[in-house]
């Protein structure tokens, strides 16, 4: 059974500036989606699955879906903040999404095999995808077997301001911990540093794992986020900026032993449009790779 892609789409970028999923940054105006599911389909996903807020479809279906015709499967679900569970509203003045998680659980319906999770503006690379493709099609004997693509810090930079990364702690290859650090950054000598919630700065090394939500679950993952999704709403509905997050979930699974989560090396580098002046440099990068024969000039035609 090939596996799934599941592109997370329905966010705005409000440091960018607009619905930079539709943004083409490519030489024939490719979007940073056209790489990923072109990158996907090589390495062996066999259908994909779009979520997206319903007030754009008209435009995502124009200018994204339709170019993937003839290549591959597509079908779109819909996050909006009613999509909640029996006995729960959502508050009046709630106008944040309610996070990553929810956003997978969309797919519920509609996803029945192996699947990948991605961000709709995040360049990946193409190991990034065979090596998660590889690990999600092995026959899986029980729930809670999944899997992530720990990207090497120094390959998920920018020049341009600081990030945030969920930096990983594994032990034997698995996850152990993630630490989500918000304010990554390059300093005077160019080293990788944050600051601590104690104030004190630290040095993480070049190679040091580091999420950019690439998961690999099986279809089980639902039922935990249902369940999961619910202690977070009794927690911190009224919140007006609380999300449920992938690691949110991850973490309480790995810690009552119901889920275990292989990282997965990759020597991929990871490029995004975090920030406007990332623009440039994004499309100087992806026409070099044009350029070398890493991807051919009309990806869908």
């Amino acid at each position: 059974m090939k596996p799934t892609l599941f592109v997370l789409a329905a966010g705005m970028g409000s440091r960018y500036g607009g619905l930079k999923q539709l943004d083409g940054v490519g030489p024939k105006g490719q979007t940073i989606m056209d790489y990923s599911i072109y990158d996907a389909i090589r390495a062996g996903f066999g259908k994909v699955v779009f979520v997206i807020r319903k007030d754009f479809e008209e435009d995502f279906r124009k200018i994204i879906l339709s170019k993937y015709e003839g290549h591959v499967p597509v079908e779109l679900v819909f996050q909006g903040l009613d999509a909640l569970p029996e006995g729960y509203t959502c508050p009046a003045d709630r106008t944040k999404p309610w996070g990553t998680n929810h956003a997978v659980m969309m797919g519920k319906d509609v996803i029945k095999e192996p699947f990948a999770v991605i961000n709709a503006d995040d360049f990946y690379g193409r190991n990034a995808f065979e090596v998660i493709a590889k690990e999600l099609s092995k026959e899986y004997d029980r729930k809670g077997d999944y899997c992530m693509v720990g990207f090497r810090v120094g390959n998920t930079m920018t020049e341009n301001g600081s990030v945030a990364r969920g930096v990983c702690s594994d032990k034997d290859g698995l996850l152990q911990s993630i630490v989500e650090r918000t304010a990554i950054s390059f300093d005077a000598d160019h080293r990788i540093n944050f600051t601590d919630e104690n104030g004190q700065v630290q040095y993480l090394d070049p190679a040091t794992p580091v999420s950019m939500n690439l998961w690999g679950f099986t279809p089980d993952y639902f039922e935990y986020s249902d369940r999961e999704f619910k202690k977070f709403l009794d927690a911190s509905i009224n919140t007006p900026k609380s999300e449920f997050f992938i690691p949110l979930v991850v973490d309480a699974l790995i810690n009552n032993g119901e889920a275990t989560v292989k990282v997965l090396d990759t020597d991929s580098k990871w490029f995004g449009v975090t920030y406007a002046a990332d623009r440039p440099g994004v499309v100087e990068k992806l026409e070099a790779l044009h350029a070398a024969g890493e991807y051919p000039e009309n990806m869908f035609n």
